[in-house]
C-alpha cells in the first residue's frame, strides 16, 4: 500500500480508514452465499438444510448457532471450525456463480478505484461474512485490487460486529499508521450501530433492508440513497466533513435515488 509522505519525504499515515460491508452495500450475491452456506452446513453435519438465512448484518458467528440450533444440533461449537472451512471452500467453488448471478451496486467500482487513487485513504472490509467469503465475494468482482483486505474484520473474528470495527482498525493501524477518521460504509442498522458503538463514523447506504430514514434514525452520521453519484461520493468519503456533533444525522440524497 502507497504511504503518504511530507515535504521532505517522510512517510504520514493515512487519514483516513473506510471499512466497507459487502451485502448490499457494494454488490447482491444472486443467492450464492445461501447456496454455499446450505452445502457446508449439510456436509459438515449431515443434515439436510431446511433454513432460512437472513444475515442482514449480522455476523457469521453470531448467526450460525442459531441456525444449527434451528436443525436440532444445539451446540453448534464443535462444528464451527470444520463448517467454516467448507463453507470457504464451497463459496470459492461458486466464485463463477457469484459473478454471473450477481450484480455490483451503481457506482461501486468508480468509487472504490477513485479512493483507491487518493493517497490518503485506505480502503478494507469490515463484514458479517468469515474472511474468506468476504473476500471471496469482491474478488469475484474485480474489487479486492482496491482493498487492503488483510487489514479487514471479519464474521468469523468474533460474534459482536462493533468488535470487528475495533478488530480491524487496530490491525490497520498497526499496517499504515494511526488514522485521524475511521469510517463504516454499510446498508443496514447493524452496521450503524457497530461504528456507533465503536465510536467512529458511520455512513449509511440505503441499498439494502434499511430505508433511508432508519438508518438515520439509527444514528448515521450520513447517510445514502446508493453510490451513483461518484465524485459527491468520493468526495464526502475521502475529504468530506463527516460528524457534526451539534446536529443529527441527516439523509445525504443521490442525484439518481431509488
Amino acid at each position: 500500500m502507497r504511504r503518504r509522505r511530507d515535504s521532505i519525504g517522510g512517510v504520514l499515515p493515512p487519514a483516513r480508514l473506510i471499512q466497507w460491508d459487502v451485502d448490499r452495500t457494494l454488490l447482491v450475491g444472486g443467492g450464492v452465499g445461501v447456496e454455499a452456506f446450505a452445502a457446508a452446513f449439510t456436509a459438515v453435519t449431515g443434515v439436510a438444510w431446511a433454513g432460512d438465512l437472513q444475515a442482514a448484518g449480522r455476523t457469521d458467528l453470531s448467526l450460525a448457532p442459531e441456525l444449527f440450533a434451528q436443525h436440532g444440533i444445539a451446540d453448534a461449537g464443535p462444528y464451527l471450525r470444520p463448517f467454516f472451512a467448507r463453507y470457504g471452500a464451497e463459496s470459492a467453488a461458486r466464485a463463477h456463480l457469484m459473478a454471473a448471478r450477481g450484480t455490483l451496486l451503481p457506482g461501486v467500482p468508480d468509487v472504490l478505484a477513485a479512493l483507491h487513487r487518493r493517497p490518503g485513504v485506505v480502503q478494507t472490509l469490515v463484514t458479517g461474512n468469515i474472511r474468506a467469503v468476504g473476500i471471496g465475494k469482491v474478488a469475484a468482482f474485480g474489487l479486492d485490487p482496491y482493498l487492503d483486505t488483510a487489514v479487514g474484520g471479519y464474521g468469523d473474528d468474533h460474534p459482536v460486529r462493533s468488535e470487528l470495527v475495533l478488530r480491524s482498525r487496530g490491525r490497520a493501524e498497526a499496517a499504515h499508521g494511526e488514522f485521524t477518521e475511521v469510517v463504516v460504509v454499510g446498508d443496514t442498522v447493524h452496521d450503524v450501530g457497530a461504528a456507533l458503538a465503536a465510536g467512529v463514523t458511520a455512513v449509511g447506504v440505503a441499498t439494502g433492508p434499511a430505508s433511508a430514514a432508519e438508518l438515520a434514525d439509527a444514528g448515521a452520521h450520513h447517510v445514502l440513497d446508493d453510490l451513483s453519484d461518484v465524485d459527491g461520493v468520493v468526495a464526502l468519503l475521502a475529504t468530506g466533513r463527516l460528524r457534526d456533533e451539534a446536529a443529527p444525522p441527516q439523509p445525504r440524497r443521490s442525484p439518481r435515488g431509488h
